[in-house]
């Protein structure tokens, strides 16, 4: 049994859609899942704006590795190609964290490192993150903080980038 901290994100064609597949694609294993927000790009890479969420996800058959593939596989169903390095696409799913029932997984596997390295630095991941799970902390370099002191350390025009949209990826769709 394990539970995941999922990060999604689309900025090639239909972004919104294919927030929704992976939604829908994990279905009644999907426990929280945040607003749609608005980001700039991450990296350097000249590109357009990004839509991002975040889904809290659980399964008493997953272990983190499975959270991984299932989040490949929907990215090859959405023509998902990795050329550049943090370059545009149309899928992007993140396995930020994960427990299972001895608590905490860490890993520094290649394949999967959890807690996301680099979650700590990302405003799109924290901000969503934070909204479907206030009482969340992440451990990043030896340091356990509150999500909230985390987005709190990062610049302020990096967090003035990320901007909830009305856009809905579960109920009521427009």
């Amino acid at each position: 049994m394990s539970r995941a901290v999922l990060s999604i994100g689309s900025n090639l064609g239909d972004r919104l859609g294919y927030l929704r597949g992976v939604v829908d694609g994990f279905g009644d294993r999907v426990l929280a899942v945040s607003s749609v927000y608005t980001t700039a790009p991450w990296g350097g890479v000249d590109q357009d704006d990004y839509l991002n969420a975040v889904l809290l996800v659980e399964d008493p058959a997953f272990g983190c590795r499975d959270w991984l593939a299932a989040g490949q596989d929907l990215e090859r169903a959405a023509d998902r190609v990795r050329t550049v390095r943090w370059g545009a696409r149309t899928l992007d799913v993140d396995v930020i964290a994960c427990a299972d029932e001895r608590g905490e997984v860490r890993s520094d596997d290649p394949e999967l490192t959890v807690p996301h390295p680099r979650a700590h630095e990302r405003a799109f991941v924290l901000v969503p993150w934070l909204e479907v799970e206030p009482a969340a902390v992440l451990e990043a370099d030896g340091v356990t903080r509150a999500l909230a002191d985390w987005i709190a350390a990062l610049p302020a025009d990096e967090r003035a980038e990320v901007r909830r949209t009305e856009l809905a990826l579960v109920g009521e769709r427009s």
